[in-house]
């Protein structure tokens, strides 16, 4: 372990610049995440409603009525948990930006789980009650329930598709995939919402006999689709359209390392941040179909970006290629995983692993103080991985910062070196820093539970999953 820092740099008193002034807003975060799920969880009780109402009292005298009930309200609750599901993924900045990126991700997979397992609910228990009710078996009450329910058989379809999407969800399957697939079968989401509303509107209870609930459920749909239209479609072509932004160049960082650096029309106005990414679609031959999320590796400054791009064997080795004047469309810039998120008193730690250097990298350069107001854990297994490493330590020379590589296998002879015994030896003042921590998922999991072992409030570690 080693740390690169220069004693005449600890008192230049070089900034970058002053601290944020206050908005007036909550500060982007853990209060802003809490908000957001007591929004979500607010729709819950609208539901249930809407199902009391047309659950008439008394009107459930036996097991079959008590199952099929249950089965309408596991497929009311599907499907405005597939609304919100779509609303979390339409990129809307405020939840971008104030929330996080990573956190709306987070909470949309694990909604995702419960609403495939609703939609499983809804269908059996619908199958059930109506198979105990006439008096036949499961399986021809499926029969009839398909091809004699008006638009049914398009909500198998639709239930076909939310499975296939929570398949490919699952992280052992997702490793397995390219991100190119990945991604088109999740569009499928779309489709299955189109197919599922023919579905509610002709056969639901809750909305065949009420124009006042179809009105309703019809302008939460048109809101949702809204958001998508304008903030995924409409705001990255009028950005895109406007600042023009081409590659200027490609320049190898390493093996399998590439950084590419960006211009465009008044980029300033867009007030990209260091630790934000952007979704890039390069108009090149084979990339200009395919959208990537990559964050900014240096601080944004007079109209220029930069990203830095391992090459994974998909589309991302293709990018090292790039020719100077490629056009580039994208979306962003988004993610709270910037400066706005510490308190501007306390002294900062970062620690990164694999792609996570990139985002940690622009933190580095861009956090105001001098000395050991900023220290660096890089985390990595060989020398070799220690991508963008020269300029970190070019960075810490002239701003007096710490930076420690931390090399070597987790299960080596002097143990891993972020266990809590190591952080502590590094920076013994960790319980008193703000802490971002970003990398693999496995390596920031781990390093935030032994930060919160060390003493650190979770509201103090700001921590975002990368993989490169």
């Amino acid at each position: 372990m080693s740390s690169v820092s220069a004693h005449s740099a600890r008192h230049a008193r070089h900034r970058a610049g002053p601290p944020p002034q206050p908005s007036g807003l909550p500060p982007v975060g853990h209060l802003w995440s809490r908000a957001l799920l007591l929004v979500i969880w607010a729709g819950v009780p609208a539901v249930l409603a809407l199902w009391w109402q047309n659950t008439i009292p008394g009107s459930l005298r036996g097991f079959g009525d008590y199952v099929t009930s249950a089965g309408r309200l596991s497929g009311l609750l599907a499907a405005y948990l597939l609304l919100v599901l779509v609303a979390l993924m339409a990129r809307i900045p405020w939840l971008e930006n104030r929330v996080g990126s990573d956190v709306v991700t987070r909470y949309h997979r694990t909604l995702g789980e419960y609403t495939v397992a609703l939609a499983v609910a809804h269908a059996v228990l619908i199958i059930l009650g109506y198979s105990w009710q006439s008096g036949t078996n499961p399986a021809s009450e499926t029969v009839t329930v398909l091809f004699d329910y008006p638009d049914v058989l398009l909500a198998a379809i639709a239930l076909a598709l939310l499975v296939l999407v929570g398949v490919v969800s699952a992280r052992a399957v997702r490793r397995k995939l390219r991100y190119e697939t990945w991604y088109h079968i999740h569009l499928l989401v779309y489709v299955a919402i189109a197919l599922a509303f023919a579905h509610e509107f002709s056969v639901g209870a809750d909305f065949s006999s009420s124009a006042r609930n179809r009105l309703l459920w019809s302008g939460a749909h048109i809101a949702v689709a809204a958001a998508v239209l304008v903030f995924r479609v409409g705001l990255p072509l009028r950005r895109s359209l406007r600042h023009q932004v081409r590659v200027t160049r490609v320049v190898p960082e390493g093996p399998g390392v590439v950084s590419i650096h960006l211009t465009g029309h008044d980029l300033d106005a867009l007030d990209a941040r260091a630790g934000q990414f952007l979704r890039w679609r390069f108009l090149a031959r084979g990339l200009w179909w395919q959208s990537h999320p990559y964050s900014l590796s240096a601080a944004p400054e007079r109209g220029q970006w930069r990203i830095t791009v391992k090459n994974l064997g998909d589309s991302s080795t293709a990018l090292g290629r790039l020719r100077p004047g490629t056009r580039v469309w994208f979306e962003g810039p988004y993610g709270a995983f910037t400066e706005q998120r510490r308190n501007p008193a306390r002294k900062v730690l970062l620690i990164a692993g694999g792609a996570g250097i990139t985002p940690i990298r622009a933190l580095y350069e861009s956090l105001p103080g001098t000395g050991d107001d900023v220290i660096l854990l890089y985390r990595a297994s060989r020398a070799e991985d220690l991508v963008l490493y020269q300029e970190l330590q070019e960075i810490a020379h002239r701003r007096g910062f710490g930076l420690y590589p931390l090399v070597g296998p987790r299960d080596g002879p002097q143990g891993d070196p972020l266990s809590a015994a190591r952080l502590r030896q590094s920076v013994p003042d960790v319980a008193h820093r703000d802490v971002y921590v970003c990398g693999p998922a496995g390596m920031a999991q781990a390093a935030e539970r032994q930060l919160r072992h060390l003493g650190v409030p979770a509201r103090r570690i700001h921590s975002e999953a990368f993989e490169f």
